[in-house]
């Protein structure tokens, strides 16, 4: 089991360039903050989540622009976010990306969460860093709002702009780096960090997409989830159902024994947090119909025997009751 408050290693490289643009030396400065550099080239490593809050606080102490922390979307790389990074880029739309990092989000830091709220016209992406109305979370919730910004714009293209922003912090004395860099609206003082974005931009199909690639880094993460969160009964379950769906649905037995316990035990567990082993059969199967239907070289009558239906019919009563509409119109408008 993890760390309670724990992060991707490799995220601390865009930290780190991020500081480096404002003229701090970067080795010096992970030194002193207690970041060992061979931990930055070890792939599966993870960091306490306190050290983020040391960094940011050493980086405003030193660093005389408020502002700073919106250079992150200079600093990245897919690389820096593990498989996220490369599912993110691979995501057939924004929207499907947004959707991706706030399921898997927490595989790169599980003290922050994230939130996709859809509003008329739009989408709104809500950030909770976990640090409150602070100092330190102002900063950070500038570093991963324009953090993402930048991996936008890297699948959009760089012309791409937020349609508002709203930001905990106080309004600050010059507040033109905000709205320069995020070409919006600005509201400061605001209950929230979130990012409103343009729906029709949303659900844009990308150049970059690549459905098949996302599917496949879908699986990583979902193993990866599983793997780190042992404790984690749904996304340990999940994960067995989502390997095994396509050979058929397996028994609450089956489950139980594939995760080491008793399928009383499964379901006593799975009772304790208001669900059914049936429910959860019903959300990995509707999630894997909707990896499925992404990828349009796969028929919808392959889909149906994909996922262990015996006809058309069948699954298309299943898919309507799991999302209110037909695997066509899924298909068609997925963010319907």
């Amino acid at each position: 089991m993890l760390n309670p408050e724990t992060s991707l290693a490799s995220l601390w490289l865009i930290v780190l360039r991020l500081v480096e643009l404002h003229g701090i030396d970067p080795q010096a400065f992970s030194q002193e903050v207690g970041v060992p550099a061979a931990t930055l080239r070890d792939v599966h490593a993870r960091l306490p989540s306190r050290l983020a809050d040391v960094a940011f606080a050493k980086a405003a102490a030193l660093i005389p622009d408020p502002a700073f922390a919106l250079r992150a979307g200079e600093c990245w790389h897919p690389s820096n976010l593990g498989t996220m990074g490369y599912a993110w880029l691979s995501s057939r739309t924004l929207h499907t990306g947004l959707k991706r990092l706030e399921r898997f989000g927490c595989i790169l830091g599980n003290r922050s969460t994230y939130r996709c709220v859809n509003t008329p016209g739009s989408l709104r992406f809500v950030l909770e860093h976990g640090r409150g109305d602070t100092p330190i979370g102002h900063s950070i919730a500038d570093y991963t709002l324009s953090l993402l910004l930048g991996m936008c714009r890297t699948n959009y293209g760089g012309k791409l702009n937020a349609a508002a922003l709203f930001l905990r912090r106080p309004e600050p004395a010059d507040p033109q780096p905000w709205p320069k860099l995020f070409g919006c609206n600005v509201r400061f003082g605001a209950l929230e960090d979130s990012l409103l974005l343009d729906r029709d931009t949303v659900d844009a199909p990308l150049p970059s997409a690549n459905v098949p690639l996302a599917n496949t880094f879908d699986r990583i993460l979902s193993e990866q989830l599983a793997h780190a969160f042992d404790d984690d009964i749904v996304s340990r379950c999940k994960a067995h159902l989502l390997r095994e769906l396509t050979s058929g649905v397996p028994s609450a037995q089956e489950t139980g024994t594939a995760l080491g316990m008793s399928q009383r035990t499964l379901q006593r567990k799975l009772h304790e947090l208001g669900l059914t082993y049936q429910s959860l059969c019903d959300e990995a199967r509707h999630e894997l119909a909707r990896r499925y239907l992404d990828d349009t070289n796969k028929s919808v009558t392959e889909v149906t025997f994909l996922l262990g239906f015996s006809e058309q019919s069948a699954f298309t009563r299943a898919f309507r009751r799991w999302s209110g509409m037909s695997p066509t119109t899924y298909r068609h408008n997925p963010a319907a």
